[in-house]
């Protein structure tokens, strides 16, 4: 027959819940509270203008995107996030007609406008360096011309690193490509993972392993009154 359970077991697990319970609630506040760390990239970002001029992301890299006549290509230089659509879009959308008004058209060749944004200061990570500023180009191409192809065309030189990533139109910047910096969203301040880690904090692991701890002693202590 199983011996009947210690009288003092009862409470003594009731008094470890009871200090357990107060613990677990202050690591999930810990968690809740703790703010993503999200890494920042200084790159040029590509774009496109839709209807009414509102820039859109182009997921498509640019020795892959045809644009058609008529089209605007834009391209922002700054501290962005890595993923796309929340990057920074160029600060300005110039209307297609009035980027190629002085270039007329002509058969066999198509006409793209193309706004660069070369960022702000903050941007450039240099205090010493002024971004040249805001610039327009239009290009006539062939018909099945890239975006970087029309980009070559209007704004020479282009520098690109082993992997074919774009890391300087116009030269600028003169060094660095897709850097990793202080920077989590848009061109605001943010935390690189070198700085604060990609894994869990480490509060948060002390906690959970103390609790661990703890019940487990709870789990064990039952077992031998029981026993």
């Amino acid at each position: 027959m199983r011996p009947a359970p210690d009288a003092r077991t009862g409470p003594a697990i009731r008094a470890l819940a009871a200090l357990l319970l107060p613990l677990l609630g202050a690591l999930v506040l810990l968690a809740s509270a703790a703010p993503a760390q999200a890494a920042g990239y200084r790159y040029w970002s590509f774009w496109r203008a839709g209807d009414g001029g509102a820039w859109a992301y182009q997921l498509q890299g640019p020795t892959v995107a045809v644009p058609p006549d008529g089209a605007v290509d834009g391209w922002r230089f700054a501290v962005s996030p890595d993923g796309g659509r929340d990057a920074a879009e160029p600060r300005t959308a110039v209307p297609f007609d009035e980027v190629c008004v002085a270039t007329p058209a002509q058969d066999g060749r198509k006409r793209v406008a193309v706004v660069l944004d070369f960022g702000t200061a903050e941007d450039a990570g240099v205090s010493a360096v002024q971004p040249p500023g805001q610039r327009t180009a239009c290009a006539s191409v062939a018909p099945r011309a890239s975006s970087a192809e029309v980009l070559a065309a209007v704004a020479p030189p282009l520098r690109y690193d082993s992997n074919g990533l774009l890391c300087a139109i116009a030269g600028y910047p003169k060094a660095g490509c897709g850097d990793q910096v202080h920077g989590a969203g848009g061109t605001g301040p943010a935390e690189s993972a070198a700085d604060h880690g990609s894994g869990p904090d480490l509060g948060l692991v002390a906690g959970g392993a103390l609790i661990a701890v703890l019940a487990g002693g709870a789990v064990w202590q039952t077992r031998r009154r029981h026993s």
